[in-house]
């Protein structure tokens, strides 16, 4: 029998998701600015799971605890952070490593075979953390989820740096969140668009989770500013 697994996350909600890229010295000051939000997810971008491994996701799901409990010590709500591991082979493998570390979620790549997509969402429901699978350079999204054994509660929607900066007509398929939802209850990240234009775009097309990174690559005076005029897109 297939069935959706249940995101952590709330359905009610729209949620900001921040792709720290570049350094654990950048990612500990963009944490120490973020503004107290339960839509805000942290994602451990690629590049430092690879520079830092696993101790980077741990440390960067401590610091943003700590930031936290330091501006509201009362809060009731938790961190989520994603690892963005990109799995493609050996997927019981990468969950547990994350899993280790704290993170919240993990994500493979949609082109991944599907046995290794199985793998890696049946060991993520055996951890406790969200199994998401980023359709990045996928054609058929759909053809993906009806080959699973379960279908994972996100789905990332996703334009690549590469193909974003070399292939200037390449557009965010943004069509595939109605096609997706309309076969599946679950919820639809979109990344590959960093401007409040884009965002809006993919607010106004059903989008529940938008990725940035560009804007908050580097800790800048206007980065809370900016964090927040995102925040006010997605309500």
């Amino acid at each position: 029998m297939i069935y959706n697994l249940v995101s952590k996350l709330d359905r009610r909600k729209k949620y900001l998701q921040l792709a720290l890229n570049n350094t654990l010295e950048e990612a500990y000051k963009i944490i120490n600015n973020l503004p107290l939000s339960d839509r805000i997810i942290v994602e451990v971008g690629t590049p430092i799971i690879k520079r830092y491994g696993e101790e980077g996701i741990r440390q960067i799901r401590q610091w943003y605890e700590y930031h936290i409990k330091m501006l509201e010590p009362n809060n009731d709500f938790s961190s989520y952070i994603v690892a963005d591991l990109k799995t493609m082979d050996r997927g019981k493998t990468e969950v547990e490593i994350a899993a280790r570390a704290g993170a919240s979620a993990a994500i493979a790549l949609g082109t991944a075979p599907i046995e290794t997509l199985n793998s890696f969402i049946e060991q993520c429901e055996i951890c406790g953390i969200d199994p998401i699978i980023d359709m990045m350079n996928v054609e058929f999204p759909l053809s993906v989820l009806r080959s699973l054994k379960k279908i994972p509660p996100i789905v990332i929607i996703h334009r690549g740096v590469d193909e974003e900066q070399f292939n200037k007509e390449k557009q965010i398929p943004l069509h595939e969140i109605r096609r997706i939802k309309a076969n599946y209850n679950i919820m639809i990240a979109i990344a590959g668009g960093d401007t409040f234009r884009e965002v809006q775009r993919s607010i106004f097309n059903d989008a529940d989770i938008v990725i940035i990174w560009k804007s908050i690559y580097q800790q800048t005076k206007d980065t809370t500013s900016l964090i927040k005029e995102f925040l006010k897109e997605i309500k």
